[in-house]
C-alpha cells in the first residue's frame, strides 16, 4: 500500500473534519472510528496492511452513508479512502 498516498488522504480527512460543522453524536463517533482505523493502517508494516479487520471498511462505509447528504466534501474524502483501500485489496 502506498503509505504516502494514505498519509495525504489522512491529512485531507483531518482538514475536512476540522472544517466540518454541526456534526451529531453519531457522526462524531463515526469520524473517530475512521480516523483511528486509518491511523492504525499507517502505523502498520506493509505486509500486515493487507490483513485489515473488515470493520475498517464497514466504518468507512457507515461514515459515507451518514454524511452523504449533509457533508459532501467530507464524504468525498472518505469515499476516496475506501476506494484506495479497495484498490490495494483491503
Amino acid at each position: 500500500m502506498d503509505k504516502k498516498e494514505l498519509n495525504q488522504l489522512l491529512d485531507q480527512l483531518h482538514e475536512e473534519i476540522k472544517n466540518t460543522r454541526e456534526v451529531d453524536e453519531t457522526g462524531i463517533e463515526l469520524l473517530r472510528n475512521v480516523e483511528g482505523d486509518i491511523q492504525l493502517l499507517l502505523d502498520r508494516s506493509e505486509e500486515s496492511q493487507s490483513r485489515v479487520h473488515p470493520s475498517v471498511l464497514e466504518n468507512l462505509q457507515s461514515a459515507i452513508d451518514h454524511f452523504e447528504v449533509t457533508h459532501p466534501a467530507l464524504t468525498a474524502v472518505i469515499s476516496e479512502l475506501l476506494e484506495t483501500l479497495s484498490n490495494v485489496g483491503i
